[in-house]
């Protein structure tokens, strides 16, 4: 399996949007791919459990239908999308790391988001798994509006880390609005959802580039 970790210790940051989005992008260009939910509301899964049955299929890593069900295991090698809890740390951190092969950080550009992100961008540069390099790190800029005082603080926020931003998304209520019922900006009509399918396309293509 090929794994893609979701996180950022700072709540409200945006993973599970990234991640449930993330997971559908992969599932649209055609990988097979799992929705693995650590956070304990489970707010991934629950997304994936109201998806209409019709939407491209997203399976839950324990292969099990939202009925308790065991699933159709899908073909091919997998791509699985993990969200994470905030304040994950220490020896939890370490593990996931140890699983991941990209390193996706959701940032907004809030002075309390950079704030607690600069910390945890020293502490994961720390990590054993990224010092030998065999996961890739990446920066999304959540609920990023480029007129903004605050996007061109978060744009030099960045300059000091040696990360790639990989993608901005911009602030809209697309997104929300299509997790009401189980979807992504990938599952909507093109005059709904074109402009937020075209912001994800450079991050969907660092995600599939080899480590």
């Amino acid at each position: 399996m090929r794994t893609v970790l979701i996180v950022n210790p700072k709540g409200g940051c945006g993973k599970t949007t990234v991640a449930v989005n993330l997971a559908a992008g992969l599932a649209h260009r055609r990988h097979s791919v799992k929705l693995w939910d650590l956070d304990r509301q489970r707010s991934s899964l629950q997304w994936l459990a109201i998806r209409p049955p019709a939407a491209i299929r997203i399976e839950r890593l324990d292969n099990k239908t939202p009925d308790g069900l065991p699933g159709k295991e899908p073909a091919g090698e997998p791509w699985v999308v993990l969200d994470t809890p905030a304040g994950l740390h220490g020896k939890n951190l370490a593990h996931a790391l140890k699983l991941a092969q990209k390193v996706l950080v959701p940032l907004q550009p809030s002075v309390f988001d950079m704030a607690a992100t600069r910390d945890f961008l020293a502490v994961l540069a720390e990590e054993k798994a990224i010092r030998k390099h065999r996961a890739d790190v990446g920066v999304v800029g959540v609920r990023v509006d480029f007129r903004t005082r605050a996007a061109v603080t978060l744009v030099e926020f960045l300059k000091q880390f040696d990360l790639p931003v990989v993608a901005t998304l911009r602030d809209t209520q697309t997104y929300a609005n299509a997790a009401f019922n189980g979807l992504s900006v990938f599952d909507l009509p093109p005059h709904l959802g074109e402009r937020d399918v075209q912001e994800w396309a450079p991050l969907l293509e660092w995600v599939e580039r080899a480590s």
